[in-house]
């Protein structure tokens, strides 16, 4: 996503510092009082319904949700969150990482109210970061259950898998869901995806092309047709009373009709 810099200018003081650590901290606090008071994050999902009947908070709060599942590993999924935020803001700098949540921020509340007794929480906000930085750290290896090393790229592949398939099977509020959220991704990475795929196919067409030529055959038998390839262990000599000069095995370099003249001549080429 590109802006000019006199943009950049203007926007950079309304861009907030250390934002990842503010919304990481806000989801475990919020984490600690819903395991305290079971039923605490139903409170701040944003429910378009009860916004709408004056609940407004809720506009803003479901960006605290915590991570649902095991406590542990609702706080290693924080830390992943705190880490991948603020290594994409030191990368980009806080007015683009900014923009780039904003972007999330304001497509998932949109299409919320497109649905609104359906609830919406910053699940696939908080998985826009992890897609973008595992876009720009592809081989930056994680350790599976604190064991098994693998590259975050595979992770976000199998992210991918699972939006495509709440794309497909999935109901009309989870779709619009994903599509909101990865709509900053698509803008901040959408020309980088063109121009790889370009590069890609290009790449693969000069290779295959390669391929081809180191299949072709250097020498040929004018008569016979042999090549270098078809018997390698065949001696081929250029006739220079050819034109122009062609190849030919051993058999056929003494006796052939020499390229460019009427008769044939026995005479050795």
């Amino acid at each position: 996503m590109k802006l000019s810099k006199q943009t950049e200018r203007k926007l950079e003081r309304l861009a907030i510092p250390n934002l990842t650590l503010y919304l990481a901290s806000g989801q475990a606090i919020a984490l600690v009082l819903a395991l305290a008071q079971p039923g605490f994050g139903s409170i701040l999902v944003l429910a378009p319904e009860r916004a709408l009947g004056g609940e407004w908070w809720r506009l803003f709060t479901f960006l605290f949700s915590p991570p649902a599942g095991n406590p542990f590993f609702a706080l290693f999924t924080l830390y992943l969150f705190y880490f991948m935020g603020t290594a994409l803001e030191a990368h980009w700098g806080r007015l683009r990482y900014n923009l780039y949540l904003l972007i999330a921020y304001v497509m998932t509340v949109a299409v919320a109210f497109v649905f609104p007794y359906s609830v919406a929480t910053n699940l696939y906000i908080d998985g826009s970061v992890f897609l973008a930085f595992a876009w720009l750290y592809p081989d930056y290896e994680l350790l599976l259950f604190f064991i098994l090393p693998v590259r975050i790229k595979w992770l976000a592949l199998l992210t991918w898998l699972f939006y495509g398939w709440q794309l497909v099977a999935g109901y009309w509020p989870a779709r619009l869901a994903v599509l909101a959220a990865i709509a900053n991704f698509l803008l901040f990475f959408g020309p980088d995806i063109v121009h790889r795929v370009r590069y890609g196919h290009r790449r693969m067409r000069n290779q295959a092309a390669a391929a081809a030529r180191r299949n072709e055959a250097r020498h040929v038998c004018t008569v016979c047709g042999i090549t270098d390839k078809t018997h390698p262990t065949m001696d081929f000599r250029y006739c220079s009373k050819c034109e122009p000069p062609v190849a030919y095995c051993t058999e056929h370099l003494r006796n052939h009709a020499h390229r460019g003249q009427a008769a044939p001549d026995s005479a050795p080429g």
